[in-house]
């Protein structure tokens, strides 16, 4: 998504712009013009095949570019060699240092710090998404303050149709809470549920809808019984924007309780759409909610829950922070992101 609204916004500040994409998948790609991609969108990768095309990539990147050619490369993700021509300038763009703060949560032999750390010494730049995810990079790999940049994302979800708005909490029966994303360890979801269910007023006034992260997993399923939470009071929601905007639209509250983030957009996701946030007072969080959200200590279910109340509980509270989410969201576009990005692009070709 970040690189796809990037070449869009590019695109429309006149500048000539390549996505080089061999055969692809990235739904994306779909929202840009057909002259900005050099590649082929296959629906899936055919059986089989995926380490073969990601092995063609390469190749097929650097041969295009050499035929473009291409000014400076901005590459999308880590590796060991880079695909720009010789001697053109690359940028590079970090969105968080979660694997080298937090390896417990990635497999064993995971490469990816490898290739992060090749291609941060590699790039003449590097644009980190949070001042956060800037100093943890300059103290972890060790570059210079000069050689990395502070671009903020651009916020996508839009206000749902009003008419289904009426209808955004229908797959819950009661007022509920809301956490977005992926609930693997440090993202912090037992802890947000230890704290609905150690409230008696939360636990019987609201239910947990989770949107995205796939479905419950085994452990999670016991995890909620045991804590009391059983029937239909915990929900796992799959979905798109559009159901994700109607969720938070019909959301008491986003519960924001990660414990370590690059960015953090759900919150400000949120806000977009007129919802109260209540947040970890961790990691980038501060930096990029600012005074827009109740705060918590992640580490502790009881304040995580005394949060939620004091928004949830109070409708006065819960106004003026959508008022403030409104306030705050209007900062992060797309288009600011991508004028910032052109002047880290025209530095670097200085």
């Amino acid at each position: 998504r970040y690189y796809a609204r990037l070449a869009a916004e590019l695109l429309r500040l006149q500048q000539d712009v390549a996505v080089f994409a061999p055969l692809y998948r990235n739904q994306y790609l779909r929202d840009l013009p057909s002259h900005a991609i050099r590649g082929r969108r296959l629906g899936a990768f055919p059986p089989f095949t995926t380490g073969l095309i990601r092995a063609l990539s390469a190749p097929l990147v650097r041969y295009g570019m050499s035929k473009w050619p291409a000014e400076l490369v901005h590459e999308t993700y880590f590796s060991m060699s880079g695909t720009a021509p010789r001697a053109c300038p690359t940028v590079l763009t970090v969105f968080d240092m979660t694997h080298e703060r937090i390896p417990g949560a990635f497999p064993d032999g995971d490469q990816t710090t490898l290739r992060k750390r090749c291609s941060v010494h590699r790039a003449d730049h590097v644009i980190c998404i949070s001042e956060h995810t800037r100093r943890d990079l300059i103290e972890l790999f060790q570059i210079p303050d000069s050689k990395a940049t502070v671009v903020h994302l651009g916020v996508d979800i839009r206000p749902a149709e009003p008419e289904r708005e009426l209808n955004s909490a229908r797959d819950t029966a009661r007022p509920y809470l809301l956490f977005v994303g992926n609930r693997q360890t440090y993202k912090n979801f037992d802890r947000f549920i230890q704290a609905v269910a150690g409230s008696t007023s939360l636990r019987r006034d609201f239910e947990v809808a989770a949107f995205g992260g796939g479905a419950f997993t085994g452990r999670e399923h016991a995890m909620i019984h045991s804590l009391g939470l059983g029937g239909n009071s915990v929900k796992q929601i799959g979905g798109d924007d559009a159901g994700l905007s109607r969720l938070l639209a019909g959301a008491a509250a986003l519960v924001y309780p990660s414990l370590y983030e690059g960015f953090g957009l759900p919150p400000l996701e949120a806000m977009a759409v007129g919802c109260p946030v209540v947040s970890s007072n961790a990691s980038c969080l501060p930096e990029v909610i600012g005074d827009a959200a109740e705060f918590f200590d992640p580490t502790d279910p009881s304040d995580i829950a005394e949060a939620i109340e004091r928004v949830v509980y109070s409708p006065a509270r819960s106004v003026a922070l959508i008022e403030l989410g409104r306030m705050r969201v209007g900062s992060f576009t797309w288009e600011r992101c991508a004028r910032q990005t052109l002047d880290i692009y025209r530095r670097s070709l200085s």
